[in-house]
């Protein structure tokens, strides 16, 4: 009996299986395939060598570009979590109707309405030298000339990096803190808590499934990203994910493979951490 169930299960599990398998772990295994390949400055040959990774383990630049990067990956993920939790915290407690709670989180929801890089690309403009922002603040005297560091600076890349992600910061913990039985926030609040007492000792606590899976998403998607960095720096800062678009663009596949590893073992590595400090599958 236990062995029937256990073919039916596999027999379910199959088509997942097979999906995963060929879109997911055949490539993951090509890319870590070519990434011992040999180049040239004209071509590349299969090979088993290690000149990718010791070049690359062994640059300054690298060291360099990943320290730029986690920069780019704590602030967006610090920003984004105070935004997130403000957020979902005050659909989840304060706005009682659940009409309201949908209107407001599809409202929230707009802006994914068009492609990330429309929703990019609409910063340069506010932005600029001559954009809103500056045209703004030199209107009501705050500024006597326009501030250059408004846009093609770090700053723009991680305002447009808060905009792009935060939505994704606050789904999950949304759907965290409404799971939280209402009664133990009334049995707390009868026990004499303040509010404060409450947020720390109850509702941060119960929200944290919720908040690990929205930074699992953000630091992710953070990590893994170039077009950002591209375009709202002005070609001025470089992330990991910019190095490996350059080295396809030059052809230069192993390096770009081996590159990709690295970066996947990184953010492997970095969810692994944070997984540690809570169970999601709870949450799942």
């Amino acid at each position: 009996m236990t062995i029937r169930k256990t073919g039916k299960g596999w027999l379910l599990a199959s088509p997942l299986v097979l999906i995963l398998g060929f879109f997911l772990l055949i490539p993951v295994f090509a890319i870590v395939m070519v990434s011992f390949w040999g180049s040239t400055e004209y071509s590349y040959y299969p090979a088993f060598q290690f000149e990718n990774y010791q070049f690359l383990l062994t640059s300054h630049v690298t060291l360099s570009v990943y320290l730029k990067t986690f920069m780019f990956a704590a602030i967006t993920w610090s920003l984004c979590l105070l935004i997130g939790f403000t957020v979902a915290y005050y659909l989840a407690f304060h706005i009682r109707s659940l009409p309201v709670q949908i209107l407001l989180f599809l409202i929230c929801t707009i802006p994914f309405w068009t492609s990330n890089i429309i929703r990019m690309i609409s910063w340069i403009p506010f932005l600029g030298r001559n954009g809103i922002a500056n045209n703004t603040l030199q209107h009501f005297g705050v500024i006597d000339e326009p501030l250059e560091w408004l846009l093609f600076s770090d700053f723009a890349v991680i305002l447009a990096f808060v905009h792009l992600f935060t939505l994704f910061m606050i789904v999950p913990i949304f759907n965290s803190m409404m799971r939280i039985d209402r009664s133990l926030i009334e049995a707390a609040r009868d026990a004499g808590a303040t509010g404060k007492q409450i947020l720390t000792n109850v509702i941060i606590p119960l929200s944290k499934p919720g908040i690990m899976i929205g930074s699992i998403f953000v630091v992710t998607l953070v990590m893994g990203d170039f077009l950002t960095v591209r375009f709202m720096s002005g070609g001025q800062s470089a992330s990991v994910g910019r190095v490996i678009s350059n080295e396809i663009g030059l052809l230069q596949y192993p390096a770009a493979s081996a590159s990709a590893v690295v970066l996947l073992l990184t953010v492997l590595i970095m969810i692994s951490i944070m997984l540690r400090f809570v169970d999601i599958r709870k949450e799942l």
